[in-house]
């Protein structure tokens, strides 16, 4: 066994221990943290696999953006995480009913596989030679030639999902001071400051 079967069965348990450790973590905060361990060992995996553009990926957004926001967003809302658990268990009985049929249809799945013509020569080599294309220009490619219109379908259906959020969660409340742009910008500059000549002695009146 050499230095990259090592590595890459340190990676995958590292992966699969910390993703189990998000589920089953009773702070919240723990689970976040979990789960960038869990991020950094897929990349991990990513540059063992020669996908070093992926891996890269990984870390920037989900690492350094989407989990950071999740451990910010759990530290500072004041979440009754009591009462989620309360909610939580009483769903479970439909919950365990779900994860029951999910595990059946994956046995079905695994137990009718058939694994394709030529799939091994891939695995073995999942990126291209480095002599010929680079695997950034490789997955480039892939995404906007071959896969461009599931590619651009994937972005909008996702933009839908954005707007959908927004507009599900978006309150326009009375009492709160809104700022008005448009009147900001065609004001007259000579109204908007007045000088007042303060005598000493005096306050303003």
């Amino acid at each position: 066994m050499g230095i990259a079967d090592i590595t890459f069965y340190a990676f995958a348990v590292t992966l699969l221990g910390a993703g189990f450790l998000v589920t089953i973590a009773r702070n919240p905060v723990h689970s976040v943290l979990w789960l960038i361990l869990t991020f950094l060992s897929a990349a991990g995996l990513f540059v063992l696999l020669g996908a070093e553009f992926l891996a890269m990926l990984l870390i920037i957004v989900y690492v350094g953006a989407v989990a950071v926001l999740f451990l910010f967003v759990v530290m500072m809302l004041d979440v009754d995480f009591a009462a989620l658990k309360g909610e939580m268990a009483r769903h479970f009985p439909i919950a365990s009913l779900v994860g029951i049929v999910l595990l059946m249809q994956m046995a079905l799945l695994f137990g009718s596989w058939q694994e394709a013509e030529g799939a091994l020569s891939l695995r073995q080599a999942p990126t291209p030679d480095l002599a010929e294309m680079h695997n950034t220009k490789a997955l480039g490619m892939i995404i906007y030639d071959q896969y461009f219109l599931l590619f651009q379908t994937a972005g909008l259906i996702l933009l839908v999902a954005m707007i959908g959020a927004i507009v599900l969660t978006l309150r326009h409340r009375k009492d709160i001071k809104r700022q008005n742009v448009v009147a900001q910008m065609h004001r007259d500059p000579a109204k908007a400051m007045e000088l007042k000549d303060i005598k000493p002695g005096q306050g303003l009146g």
